[in-house]
């Protein structure tokens, strides 16, 4: 019996819980498509793996040796889905380089790939990275690429070409189902969850907006929110410059330690976190997208275009706010006007990553099958849940981090 093999990039390996998320959500959806056509456990495995394939090394130096893992992983693939991450940035990250020679590799192998709820920056026809990319998009391979944020610039992207594209929901809206929490303790106060972000996040995206400002912004929110009467704790999504900052705060600017989460390695250590909250502001697009899907208020601070896609999409564009709002006087009534008006879902907006990729699957799979995409109430009921982090994967991801925060320093001094 031939075994179908899914191989499934995400950014999975990186430190930021929230593209652990999506690839807890992207697995969930993929084995729900594949149950839907009527495949068994037996018949399909999903080789997951972080976008990461073409490593590092080989776009300095183009080393060909360096393709082989990439190659064979490829080579032994029946469909190549890239789940939920930015395989279009190139204004500050170099994530377009992967994306182009796997793709270039996937066509070498007639391996036909489909680009699921990925982030998207916009189209600079002048820009010879934007080119380059929409010509591997061209490729005959690519069989479907969907959005969770530009549709606009992906239309610019694929222009020219019969590729079905698509509008969805983030794979991470499904994040209560696939990582599910208890009730929520009763508490004598209403908390506000504080989600702080690196430094250098705001000069990327060429936002005014330095170290020093958003610790004095967090410290006006701590105020406002005490004045209040909220309580408040200040947590991250695990990206280690996050921590970063969230530690020099609490070494430098006096919030309690007591009031801090310094590390979160885990979907589920950020879900313990979510859980001790009544609202979010955050600045982080996966810690907004969790909270929501937990029934959880927030209000995203936005740095970047997909923030406020985000909010747009699930109905609350007010929720979003751009940085010339971001004071204590602006983002504390936001929070408090979101608690009071709760989280609504619209169901069928939020199955839209799953119908999608349910009929890029079956495209690929089962091209004669009559099977009808589960609707979107059945889709909750049929979600696979995450099997939880293990010691050993723990570890590997902590590892990971560590590895990352030497290498980035590492960097800094050898060039300093």
């Amino acid at each position: 019996m031939h075994v179908i093999r899914i191989l499934l990039l995400t950014n999975r390996d990186w430190d930021n819980v929230g593209d652990q998320l999506i690839e807890a959500g992207v697995i969930s959806l993929i084995r729900a498509a594949m149950g839907n056509l009527g495949f068994t456990g037996e018949q399909f495995e999903i080789d997951s793996r972080d976008a990461e394939l073409v490593p590092t090394r080989y776009r300095f130096t183009e080393d060909p040796s360096l393709l082989e893992p990439a190659r064979e992983a490829i080579s032994k693939a029946d469909v190549l889905v890239f789940g939920g991450s930015p395989l279009f940035n190139y204004a500050y990250q170099d994530f377009y380089l992967r994306t182009i020679k796997t793709l270039q590799i996937a066509h070498e192998f007639g391996v036909p790939a489909i680009l699921s709820s990925i982030g998207v920056e916009a189209f600079d026809g002048e820009n010879p990275k934007a080119i380059a990319l929409r010509e591997a998009l061209a490729l005959p391979v690519v069989r479907q690429i969907t959005t969770r944020d530009d549709l606009a610039s992906l239309e610019q992207f694929v222009a020219g070409t019969d590729t079905p594209i698509a509008l969805v929901s983030d794979p991470a809206v499904y994040t209560d189902v696939v990582v599910p929490r208890k009730p929520a303790a009763t508490r004598e106060k209403k908390r506000i969850g504080l989600m702080v972000t690196r430094a250098g996040i705001f000069k990327d995206n060429q936002i005014p907006f330095t170290a020093k400002k958003q610790r004095a912004f967090w410290q006006d929110v701590i105020v406002e929110l005490t004045a209040r009467g909220y309580d408040y704790r200040l947590f991250t999504t695990g990206h280690f410059a996050d921590e970063v900052l969230l530690d020099l705060m609490v070494r430098e600017d006096g919030i309690p330690a007591k009031k801090v989460a310094l590390t979160v390695n885990s979907p589920e250590e950020l879900r313990a976190q979510l859980a001790m909250c009544d609202g979010v502001i955050a600045y982080r697009l996966h810690a907004s997208v969790a909270a929501f899907a937990y029934g959880i208020p927030a209000i995203g601070l936005s740095w970047n275009p997909k923030v406020t896609s985000f909010f747009e999409g699930i109905g609350y564009p007010e929720r979003a706010l751009e940085h010339e709002r971001w004071t204590a006087t602006d983002v504390v009534p936001a929070v408090e006007q979101a608690m009071a008006e709760g989280v609504l879902k619209d169901e069928e907006q939020l199955a839209s990553v799953y119908t999608t990729l349910f009929a890029g699957l079956k495209g690929v799979l089962a091209p004669e099958s009559d099977a009808v995409g589960y609707a979107s109430h059945e889709l909750r009921e049929r979600l696979p849940r995450y099997p939880g982090t293990g010691p050993t994967e723990y570890r590997a991801k902590v590892t990971r981090k560590m590895r990352r925060l030497y290498d980035g320093y590492r960097a800094r001094a050898y060039k300093s």
